[in-house]
């Protein structure tokens, strides 16, 4: 089985097991000392510290697995030759995060800057691993990016690096299926089951979509919904995924995955890839990520795809994130300050640039609103502007969505809680009161006070 996915979108819900699962896992209980506040780094610094480290110079480490990654060293070492930056791609997924965690663990061997996604920042941040940059006047970027990426790089009260990219989800449909089965362009969820319903009626061999289980999918789809299920306050967290909001996507979900309206073949497979080039998979509720995946990856599908807007549970805008990175400085670097500056440059300077030409989509406000991307047609997509629908979602994210403190942990035994819901084709909601039980019990067992 070959994933096609780019590597910095890779799929979120990491399956860990044996030793790599009690490295990842430890990372909630150890390499800080600042459990307590999340507060972040006991480095000291400035606003001119970072400045004067770019004008000393010197060497730093950087870890990252994004494809514009050596692009952007070239970059910014021409821009500052006195800077050199060693870049070592660790491996994606449970790969990076597992060594990154072994250096902390063991007090050396760590990058002085690591890329790390929206999701697992807490689980690095909240144990005192990464280096608040509040210390270097960061928070005075804040109108640089969207409101939904500028709180994923926040834990406690510390800011742990500055935005990379953005996911907003928007729906992505099959004109040719929706036009030849007389399906409308649904603006609701219960349009979409309907649309669903009518589809699946007309050809038994067609779906809506596909869902066999996924952590991440399911994250997205309650924060969607308005669900706010995870909080944390130090060490005390607090677990619902029976709340508002989850029984809100439940009540929409247990009827397609009841009603076995959903395709079980798993995403990022090579089923699926030919099942969204043939029409067997007629959407895609995702990430704004997924025009260069189907580009690359779908060629069957050039020219009948099109993107419209998330459908919501009363017709009005709003949407979810679903991936996304940032890049942080390390506790163990040596040259903090440096280190910063780099962080700065990659997503706040003059390194977007590489990273968008590698097909990133920005968290940055400014180049969602640059006309010449916003305005872009799309060949693949029929010539839409699908940046439109894309920078459009990016502004209506709902606020106040979080994850837990050990959020790859939590996926890593998802399959095991909710995944069995899936594969009964039963109600969604057992499932996610036995993920609740389990992440309860977990969180209790590393030193957590967890309610739930």
């Amino acid at each position: 089985m070959k994933s096609h996915r780019p590597p910095w979108h890779r799929i979120r819900q990491l399956v860990v097991a044996g030793a790599a699962l009690t490295a990842l896992a430890a990372v909630a209980a150890c390499g800080g000392s600042k459990t307590d506040s999340g507060s972040g780094s006991q480095t000291t610094g400035s606003p001119d510290a970072v400045n004067a480290a770019l004008q000393k110079g010197g060497t730093i480490t950087y870890w990252s697995w994004t494809p514009s990654a050596e692009a952007q060293v070239k970059a910014f070492e021409a821009q500052y030759p006195n800077v050199k930056v060693n870049y070592v791609n660790a491996g994606t997924g449970n790969d990076h995060y597992t060594k990154l965690q072994n250096a902390i663990k063991a007090g050396s061997g760590a990058p002085d800057v690591a890329q790390i996604e929206y999701q697992a920042l807490p689980q690095f941040a909240l144990p005192g691993s990464l280096v608040d940059l509040n210390q270097y006047g960061f928070s005075q970027y804040e109108s640089a990016y969207t409101a939904s990426t500028w709180a994923a790089v926040h834990a406690g009260d510390g800011l742990f690096g500055l935005p990379q990219d953005s996911g907003p989800m928007a729906l992505f449909y099959n004109k040719d299926v929706f036009d030849k089965y007389g399906l409308t362009v649904p603006k609701t969820w219960d349009e979409y089951v309907a649309a669903a319903k009518k589809l699946h009626a007309a050809n038994p061999k067609a779906y809506i979509t596909n869902d066999s289980g996924d952590a991440g999918f399911t994250t997205s789809m309650i924060w969607q919904a308005g669900g706010t299920p995870f909080k944390t306050d130090g060490k005390n967290i607090s677990i619902n995924l029976q709340d508002d909001g989850s029984k809100k996507w439940t009540g929409t979900w247990n009827q397609l995955v009841e009603g076995g309206l959903v395709s079980a073949i798993p995403g990022w497979t090579d089923e699926w890839f030919k099942a969204l080039g043939d029409g067997t998979i007629a959407t895609l509720p995702t990430g704004a990520w997924m025009p260069g995946v189907m580009e690359a990856s779908v060629k069957a599908g050039a020219g009948k795809w099109r993107v419209a807007p998330m459908p919501t549970y009363d017709g009005q805008p709003a949407t979810a994130e679903n991936g996304g990175s940032t890049e942080s400085v390390l506790k163990q670097s040596a040259n903090p300050a440096l280190a910063a500056a780099f962080v700065r440059w990659l997503n706040h300077d003059e390194g977007v640039k590489p990273f968008l030409a590698s097909g990133g989509f920005p968290a940055t406000t400014a180049d969602l609103k640059d006309p010449a991307f916003v305005g872009k047609a799309s060949a693949y997509f029929g010539g839409q502007k699908i940046n439109e629908v894309l920078t459009g979602a990016a502004g209506t994210v709902v606020k106040g969505w979080t994850y837990l403190p050990y959020e790859l942990y939590a996926n890593s035994i998802y399959g095991d809680t909710v995944g069995k819901s899936y594969q009964a084709k039963s109600d969604l909601d057992s499932g996610l009161k036995s993920w609740q039980d389990a992440l309860v019990a977990y969180g209790n067992q590393q030193g957590f006070q967890v309610n739930g």
